[in-house]
């Protein structure tokens, strides 16, 4: 067989982009039309002639700002005993075709717009990026994959190993399914055993050594089911939840020794500003689930973090915190295009390889678009603005795009017919930061992950790719893409110069393996940090200086769990929310006692 040219491969390659939106998807209900089953989801704007903004006379028990990944498990665990207020920024998932299905995957990515699913921005390290902005937050526009973290996370981070035990369960029956299995993953799994990543595992929730079948969001008929969903399972007597309410930043009683939160400013879709207000009562509570851009953002905004970064903004000091933002970090991620012999059906991430060497190994296949759509720009899910580009990130120039843009319609629509294999650093320890750059609470901060700036995150990226190696020589893939030995040789021992970062020309050289990594990084969304537990928040995710203040979600871990971390983040959104009922349980019959 030929092997392909120098150029043709670099645009493959370049495709990845658009063919990693097979690793993102959002949620699609019932065939009932979603207001009948979510009654308390309204826009923003119906505060004004509603007392869903202030909870009526006596306020909220808890405001929950952000209804993503964890936000949404978090409010519905909390509704069924008390008075909830969620604040979502973004609109609704069910009537989204771009999120609920799969075929239309990487069209959310690609949608530019300010009310687009989600928000893109680009690090300082040059890499771009994705945020969500809807209701499900990263469960409506991620790769669906789910399982669970490990025992030795659960356990290093002093959660309750019964209520995580209970609390993975109550997500899985509600949104998960054992996924479909399609061919080209079932050869990945079986050339993961042959490369040595054992042993097999099966089907399995568990984060265990070896190689498994893991959990998706996706049903047999290809429709996301996110976090959204979830909140089919709140009170609806004591919820309202707000779409298109867009947090500015919260208010604080300073009367007191420490400050205390009571409410949260936000404007609506017309951009009209609204407070919404928590209870005197003891116990209530603002609580962030914003994410790990949103949560340290907001604070920021609202004067709890470094003292002379806000005052050079203009922001009162509520709480003087250096480590607001501090030690964000980010997965890095490398891979590399495999060809097919035959057309494949489209699949998202179902089998992970969990190695011992620091990495993880997964793959998507195919692409589910027409030959029109092929020859479209999908934004930032396009190899146009190098998200997996062939020069450095650094130097991915508005040149660059254009020129790429020119090339992308002579592309052979067979192109698409191939697969990716993923190798993700499973702990990095290279750290970065999110700093303001504005006041304006809608743009993105400041981030920088600094990848690969630890020597051992290099170290873990060249065993991957090593992994990847023998993967790709496998028999099951050998008989599954249009490589042989000899031409997976000639593909694998490509030179940097030749324009595709694929794998350099000396496989056995670590420098120039490091310098693949360096140059072929991207993200697969799982970045986290900037409000450490022991630093920003307590271990019961309460903020540090301030009464009637959480943070929960990713925001509060050190490193990702499991190989995916949406599970352990809605998980840990029911856990809190449990948590935080049997705390009051017990404090109301501590005074009835006394």
């Amino acid at each position: 067989m030929k092997i392909m040219s120098h150029n043709k491969l670099s645009l493959f390659f370049f495709l990845f982009s658009s063919c990693l939106a097979t690793l993102f998807t959002p949620s699609h209900g019932d065939h009932k039309p979603w207001q009948t089953r979510y009654s308390f989801i309204r826009r923003a704007s119906s505060s004004m002639s509603s007392s869903s903004s202030n909870g009526g006379e006596r306020g909220y028990d808890y405001i929950v700002v952000g209804g993503g990944t964890a936000g949404c498990p978090l409010a519905a665990t909390l509704s069924q005993k008390y008075n909830v207020l969620l604040l979502e920024r973004g609109g609704v998932p069910f009537t989204n075709r771009n999120v609920s299905f799969l075929s239309n995957f990487h069209l959310t990515l690609a949608d530019l717009s300010n009310t687009s699913a989600s928000q893109y921005f680009v690090s300082n390290d040059g890499v771009y990026n994705a945020r969500a902005r809807v209701l499900g937050g990263g469960t409506s526009i991620n790769a669906g994959f789910y399982t669970r973290a490990s025992a030795s996370f659960i356990e290093r981070v002093g959660w309750d190993a019964k209520l995580v035990n209970e609390s993975y369960p109550w997500v899985e029956k509600q949104i998960v399914y054992e996924p479909m299995f399609e061919p080209w993953q079932r050869a990945v799994h079986d050339g993961l055993l042959e490369a040595g990543i054992s042993p097999d595992n099966g089907f399995t929730y568990d984060h265990l050594y070896g190689t498994k079948v893991g959990g998706t969001i996706f049903d047999k008929n290809g429709h996301r089911h996110t976090a959204a969903e979830i909140l089919a399972s709140s009170n609806p007597r004591n919820i309202n939840v707000l779409i298109y309410a867009k947090a500015q930043k919260l208010i604080f009683d300073m009367a007191g020794k420490k400050p205390r939160a009571i409410g949260v400013v936000f404007n609506d879709e017309n951009g009209v500003r609204h407070e919404a207000f928590i209870s005197r009562r003891h116990g209530s509570e603002v609580i962030l689930a914003c994410g790990a851009i949103g949560s340290p953002q907001l604070l920021l905004l609202s004067g709890i973090g470094p003292k002379a970064d806000l005052e050079k903004l203009n922001i009162s000091v509520v709480h003087d915190n250096k480590f607001v933002g501090k030690d964000m970090s980010d997965n890095p991620m490398n891979a590399i295009y495999v060809p097919f012999n035959k057309p494949v059906k489209q699949s998202l991430i179902e089998t992970v390889g969990i190695t011992k060497k620091g990495v993880y190994i997964e793959a998507s296949s195919g692409y589910g678009q027409s030959k029109d759509s092929i020859s479209c720009h999908h934004g930032i899910t396009s190899a146009e603005i190098g998200q997996l580009s062939r020069i450095p990130p650094k130097q991915r120039t508005h040149e660059a795009i254009e020129s790429y843009k020119r090339n992308k319609k002579d592309i052979p629509y067979e192109a698409f017919h191939g697969g990716f294999i993923l190798s993700k650093i499973a702990y990095p320890k290279s750290k970065g930061e999110l700093k303001l750059i504005n006041t304006n609470a809608d743009d993105n901060p400041s981030v920088t992950f600094n990848y690969f700036s630890h020597v051992e995150d290099l170290k873990a990226c060249v065993n991957g790719i090593r992994i990847v190696e023998k993967l790709v020589r496998s028999k099951p893939f050998l008989n599954f893409t249009q490589c042989d030995r000899r031409t997976v040789d000639n593909l694998l021992n490509m030179s940097v110069t030749a324009n595709v970062n694929l794998i350099p020309r000396h496989t056995n050289d670590t420098k120039s393996l490091e310098q693949f990594c360096r140059d072929t990084v991207i993200t697969i969304w799982h970045y986290h940090g900037g409000c450490h537990v022991g630093k920003v928040v307590n271990t019961d995710y309460e903020v540090m200086g301030v009464h009637r203040l959480r943070v929960i979600d990713g925001s509060t871990f050190d490193q990702s769990p499991g190989t995916n971390p949406q599970a352990t983040v809605m998980m840990i959104g029911r856990y809190m929310g449990v948590k935080i009922l049997r705390e009051r349980l017990k404090e109301s019959k501590r005074i009835v006692t006394k």
